[in-house]
């Protein structure tokens, strides 16, 4: 059975919840994850914007959330106090998004089909200014996080809330990762999003910082790439989007190569 990954071990860093799916992959594939999220995620610590939105749900036109955890940390609440309105199109940034908003019965989705960020999702037809202008949009989404999506929907004459339902922090503790760094016990590691990468270097000493540079660098999407560039990555791998394309370029990987230059 071909397994090319067998032998790495590969630092999967998405949050706990999202984990799964890319470290079975992984392992399918021969390979070891391990798993050290870089995002530690909580409910956000004030639901009372989520109250109020939910009380005037039927208002809006457009509910758009921003990634799984938008979901997981909303729906529940929202289903729980009033079933979803017929008259409100959901929307989601990527297929992660729409999985877990199908999971709970919400099947009619807005979504982009191959890049999966914001400013995919504001090319759709259905985000353009003459379909948006005048119509109350809900985004639903972690704390922190770009402006892009709101502001731009402001600025097409849509009358906008952005209601913070979990809150992202950085973990405490990089001792599990400083360690297998200093010891060579990483072959790789993947990102999902720039946050959690400045995250992951401010929990290093200054040999865990450069043990981790030489490292293969796995990202999905060109601003988390630019960014790992900028902060001196020296082998970043931009792959597809999704868990799918992270796999699919880990395997595609020329491991023996990177080794002979590093």
């Amino acid at each position: 059975m071909n397994q090319p990954l067998r032998g790495k071990r590969i630092l999967v860093t998405r949050p706990e919840a999202q984990a799964g799916n890319l470290a079975d992959m992984i392992t399918a594939q021969g390979g070891q994850p391990e798993r050290f999220p870089l995002l530690k995620i909580a409910p956000a610590n004030d639901l009372s914007p989520l109250r109020q939105a939910v009380a005037r749900f039927d208002e809006y036109s457009l509910v758009i959330f921003i990634s799984p955890n938008s979901v997981n940390f909303s729906v529940p609440y929202i289903l729980s106090r009033r079933p979803w309105p017929e008259t409100v199109q959901a929307a989601a940034i990527g297929p992660g998004t729409v999985a877990e908003l199908a999971s709970h019965g919400i099947k009619k989705i807005i979504a982009p089909s191959e890049r999966f960020d914001s400013e995919a999702l504001l090319e759709l037809p259905a985000f353009q200014a003459h379909r948006v202008a005048g119509k109350r949009v809900l985004i639903l989404r972690g704390s922190g996080g770009r402006e892009l999506l709101a502001d731009t929907l402001l600025e097409r004459g849509a009358r906008v809330e952005a209601v913070t339902c979990y809150h992202r922090s950085a973990p405490d503790d990089g001792t599990p990762i400083m360690s297998l760094l200093h010891n060579r016990a990483i072959d790789a590691l993947t990102i999902s999003s720039s946050e959690g990468l400045r995250n992951l270097l401010s929990l290093l000493d200054t040999e865990g910082c450069e043990r981790l540079r030489v490292l293969p660098v796995f990202v999905p999407h060109r601003r988390i790439a630019d960014m790992a560039i900028a902060l001196g990555m020296q082998c970043v791998v931009l792959t597809g989007p999704a868990d799918a394309g992270i796999i699919k370029s880990l395997y595609e990987f020329d491991w023996l190569h990177h080794e002979r230059n590093c």
